[in-house]
């Protein structure tokens, strides 16, 4: 799945590609992702019809992200709420010479056949056509007729706050850990503190911070709050610059992987030599997701 700086840069290239392009059309092939959130949907042909009618017509103004989670902002005050989840995937066709950048989980049936039976979702624009591809379906966008409607669901209701946002200070940091019960890493990933960290990020920060995942939470001194802050953001800024991590099958728009991964020090290289110290590098099971660190480096 991919993590805040994956997300990030996905927003900045639909930018370039899509923004103020009109919707001339659209076409939901599996109506279940636009039914809802959950993995079980009720498929929806009431939920479908008010989607094509609601964005046929409107262009696309902006475009910001929350999380994982695009919004899309129409024309009217209309918007669109799309998550890639596991494996989804945008893919814009240009209209003018038929060339294609892709952002997300990469489709191989994709680079040579569009649409294909893994698009869902396909947009007709001015100047080029957008596709919504999925392989596992898990992903979903979602239509509302305006800002009170896309309130009323009030998705973002459990997450704290973007960690390169003002509000992420040392201070509310420390606070919001101070008494929190789990394991440090356990903590950081349930996005109810601090927001778009997944397994890649955390166990990078972690690293850095010199922090075991396993730790309490409310274990941390202040001095170890104060590190750790400081280096989510750093490596955030870091990721977001150079493009993302380019591993497992996540890729940018246009069609290129970003290069974070050639800084991981710990993600993927469970017994490898730690960079600091030359032990091998352990994997540990934390809520279901692998976690890799230095027992000497990180305490």
């Amino acid at each position: 799945m991919p993590e805040l700086p994956e997300v990030e840069n996905l927003k900045m290239g639909l930018v370039k590609k899509i923004l103020n392009q009109k919707i001339l059309s659209v076409e939901i092939r599996k109506p279940k992702l636009v039914a809802g959130k959950g993995t079980l949907r009720k498929i929806s042909q009431k939920k479908k019809m008010e989607f094509i009618a609601g964005v046929t017509g409107e262009k696309f103004i902006e475009i910001e992200r929350r999380a994982k989670n695009l919004i899309f902002k129409l024309s009217h005050g209309k918007i669109i709420l799309a998550h890639l989840k596991m494996s989804g995937q945008f893919v814009y066709q240009a209209k003018k010479d038929g060339a294609l950048t892709s952002g997300g989980h990469p489709i191989e049936l994709s680079e040579t056949e569009l649409p294909n039976k893994h698009s869902h979702i396909i947009f007709k624009l001015n100047n080029g056509v957008l596709y919504y591809n999925d392989t596992r379906m898990f992903g979903y966008v979602l239509y509302y007729p305006n800002i009170k409607a896309f309130e009323k669901e009030n998705h973002f209701a459990i997450y704290g706050v973007e960690p390169l946002s003002k509000e992420f200070t040392y201070k509310y940091f420390f606070k919001a850990l101070k008494n929190k019960k789990g394991k440090i890493k356990a903590v950081l990933m349930d996005q109810k503190i601090v927001t778009g960290l997944g397994n890649i990020y955390t166990d990078e920060s972690l690293f850095e911070a010199k922090i075991r995942p396993d730790r309490p939470t409310s274990s941390l001194s202040s001095k170890e709050t104060e590190k750790l802050h400081k280096v989510i953001i750093r490596i955030l800024k870091r990721a977001i610059k150079v493009g993302g991590s380019s591993v497992a099958t996540y890729r940018l728009l246009d069609n290129t992987r970003g290069n974070y991964a050639r800084e991981h020090k710990v993600y993927g290289k469970a017994g490898e030599k730690c960079v600091n110290c030359g032990q091998p590098l352990k994997k540990i099971i934390i809520q279901g997701r692998t976690t890799i660190f230095c027992e000497n480096c990180q305490v």
